[in-house]
């Protein structure tokens, strides 16, 4: 387990590029946090820390974003809307965990049961306007 406070949004981006460069190529990563808490700027560092030069934004409405660089692609799901295995199959989230690609899911208790064991989790809380605590845990080893 991995624990860590963040005082602004830039510091929650270079503490997630410094996770793109010490994971394993494809990993699956699942949030958990509330509306605002940080989800999309950790991604935002994530694909930044991948040498990836792209406008993170969150899919809400497109439920998917794809992310290509030269070296990487990581594929941004929002899976607040999802609802059910039928969904995930419709917007190829079992296709995309064979891709290779590093893949990041917003709402990702709404897929908790989709996501591999190895998944890490990140869980996002809110301490103030600013500040963020960021508990990362493999998805075998979290406690709900």
């Amino acid at each position: 387990m991995t624990e860590f406070i963040t005082h602004s949004a830039q510091e929650t981006e270079q503490k997630a590029a410094e996770l793109a460069q010490k994971v394993d190529k494809g990993c699956v990563i699942g949030f958990l946090g509330e509306l605002g808490a940080g989800k999309t700027a950790f991604t935002r560092g994530f694909v930044k820390g991948l040498g990836i030069d792209a406008d993170v934004s969150s899919p809400t409405f497109a439920v998917c974003n794809d992310y290509i660089g030269e070296n990487a692609r990581a594929l941004h799901y929002d899976m607040y809307r999802v609802d059910g295995w039928d969904d995930l199959y419709s917007v190829g989230f079992f296709d995309s965990l064979d891709s290779g690609a590093y893949i990041l899911c917003e709402w990702s208790e709404n897929i908790f049961g989709a996501l591999p064991d190895d998944a890490l989790i990140v869980k996002i809380e809110k301490i103030d306007d600013t500040s963020r605590r960021f508990t990362i845990v493999k998805k075998s080893e979290f406690e709900v």
